[in-house]
């Protein structure tokens, strides 16, 4: 059957869905798009990762000299410290015109910032890596042709955005933000209040209108034909409104990534499509649907039970919920992470932290420099929602400087763990180099996220790493052994089986992974406390150590009892 007739018949329910009768002209212009791309049209790949895939999370901008655009200065940084060795993939986080956000409110979705560089220049990353790319496709900035047609009564941009009466009631409506739902705007028909979920600069597209869901087609094509493998929807979770609802998780918004998939598989088998859904874990999956929708969630989880598991040197509740988290469908995997350009969420936590131990979390993160932001709730309180603060920092010991050991091994153990588990790894840039708390961009920007987000110049960096004993040197020699020895072990790919075992000592998380074909089992080990553990029991499972991946000259105990130091990891040869 000929690509058209497959896409047709695969898009046609999906629309008719959305649009009802209005479905048949947009398909016409989405396969009239399909017929007009460059994409080759190769195999089906027989997966879609193994364990060789990593994920580098950076800005465009993230390494600057004066010898060239930042993206190519970045990729000479990852060339000078060998890290193309070790990394597959590079997200490239929005890299377009835009107005704030650091990013997120994008001015024109198909042109790159010309501060950072050309189309050219993301090509020119992607010969050597894969690519992930954003599609930003819940609200786009005030500063847009979009908006500003829109503002002047211009056809079809009118349709393109939510219009609200503000004496609505919209209490229902999940907010993300504790910023006014929506803003006023002065249009040549007189004022008009759109729909804003995140700020006052970005301004929610109105999917209900075919034309938009058309053009964001555009822009995602496009993408796949500049080179990426993996496209991340930012805020997904919010695309369709419907007053009256909570505006989140909205069935459409289901069939939309539906429908997403079914082009992504059709026009560019190999690629994968990436659902940002800062929620909890149940909600979070739902993306995945039947196989059918996304093909990789984001683990957001993960972060904040961790980095609450080294503050405390508790780990219950990170190994409980390990241990219920159920294996994922066929070709769908999670992104592991504990970093990236945003904070920690810590709405992912609802149903698996007791409110005390929350709340000593919020004050931990305080106490080491951090802000807490905060959402509105439907009775106009608010509750936290994400933790500003660098992974870094949120593993200090209070009271010691930064940098000091105890810290760099709280975090080397964050990453040893984070790399050993079911899934595929992401890595912020700052993670990399244990970068600490960016007060002066947050006293210079306002904004509490500016906490993570700093960017460096090449010389900067330099002088940081040539000093072998500074904190970043050490972090990132210690961050490449690390990757070295993941990368080459089928027990780590994506799908091999993660059985949670059983120990005696509260501080410790003992998982075993087994390869897809058995060959090759790695037993993780990670002592998330300041004592030395000697691990007695692993339920009642015994295993013959043969060699620590993580310190391969060492020796196994003589006992066969494998002994962690405070905030060791070990990865187990069995």
């Amino acid at each position: 059957m000929p690509l058209d007739s497959r896409l047709a018949k695969r898009l046609e329910p999906r629309l008719k869905q959305l649009y009802g009768a209005a479905g048949r002209q947009c398909l016409e212009r989405i396969l009239q798009r399909v017929q007009r791309t460059t994409l080759p049209r190769p195999q089906r790949p027989a997966s879609l990762w193994d364990q060789r895939d990593v994920v580098l999370i950076t800005y465009a901008d993230q390494v600057r000299d004066t010898a060239s655009c930042p993206l190519a200065a970045l990729g000479r940084f990852l060339a000078q410290t060998e890290l193309y060795r070790l990394l597959k993939t590079i997200h490239l986080l929005p890299c377009f015109p835009y107005s704030s956000d650091d990013g997120f409110s994008v001015i024109d979705y198909r042109q790159i910032d010309p501060v950072l560089g050309e189309w050219s220049d993301v090509r020119q990353l992607g010969q050597q890596y894969d690519l992930m790319l954003d599609l930003v496709l819940n609200h786009v900035s005030r500063a847009s042709a979009w908006f500003t047609g829109y503002q002047a009564g211009q056809e079809p941009y009118t349709r393109y955005f939510i219009e609200a009466d503000p004496e609505a009631d919209l209490s229902e409506v999940t907010r993300p933000r504790n910023l006014p739902l929506l803003t006023p705007i002065d249009t040549t028909r007189g004022r008009r209040h759109v729909w804003t979920t995140f700020s006052d600069d970005q301004i929610d597209l109105n999917y209900a209108e075919p034309d938009v869901l058309v053009e964001m087609i555009d822009v995602l094509m496009l993408y796949l034909e500049q080179g990426a493998r993996i496209v991340r929807l930012d805020a997904i979770a919010y695309l369709w409104k419907e007053q009256g609802t909570s505006c989140i998780h909205l069935p459409q918004t289901h069939t939309v990534v539906k429908l997403l998939r079914d082009l992504v598989d059709e026009v560019a088998p190999g690629a994968i499509l990436l659902t940002e859904t800062n929620v909890p874990h149940r909600e979070n999956v739902s993306y995945l649907g039947n196989g059918d929708e996304a093909q990789m969630v984001y683990q957001f989880s993960l972060a904040p039970l961790l980095v609450e598991a080294l503050q405390t040197g508790q780990a219950d509740l990170l190994v409980e919920w390990l241990k219920g988290l159920e294996p994922l469908l066929p070709g769908t995997t999670a992104l592991n992470f504990t970093a990236s350009h945003d904070g920690i969420g810590v709405r992912p936590l609802e149903g698996l932290m007791p409110p005390k131990r929350f709340g000593r979390l919020i004050q931990a993160v305080r106490q080491r420099g951090g802000r807490v932001s905060t959402k509105r709730n439907p009775d106009g309180t608010e509750s936290p929602y994400e933790l500003n603060i660098t992974y870094f920092s949120a593993l200090a010991e209070p009271g010691m400087p930064e940098g000091a050991l105890v810290q760099i091994q709280r975090f080397l153990a964050s990453q040893a763990l984070m790399l050993a588990l079911r899934g595929i790894p992401a890595v912020y840039f700052h993670s990399l180099l244990g970068t600490p708390n960016d007060l002066t961009g947050v006293e210079r920007t306002g904004r509490a996220r500016s906490i993570n987000r700093r960017k460096f110049r090449a010389s900067e960096l330099r002088a940081l790493l040539d000093d072998p004993k500074s904190p970043s040197a050490m972090v990132l020699a210690a961050y490449r052994a690390m990757l070295a020895a993941r990368i080459v072990r089928p027990a780590f790919h994506p799908d091999a089986d993660q059985e949670v075992l059983t120990v005696d000592s509260p501080s410790v998380v003992a998982l075993l992974r087994t390869s897809v074909d058995g060959s090759d089992r790695v037993l993780v080990l990670a002592n998330l406390g300041p004592e030395a553990q000697s691990v007695q029991s692993l339920g009642h499972r015994r295993f013959r150590l043969r060699q620590d991946l993580l310190a391969p000259s060492s020796d196994p105990s003589p006992t066969n009892i494998p002994v962690l130091g405070p905030y060791q990891v070990a990865w187990w040869v069995v």
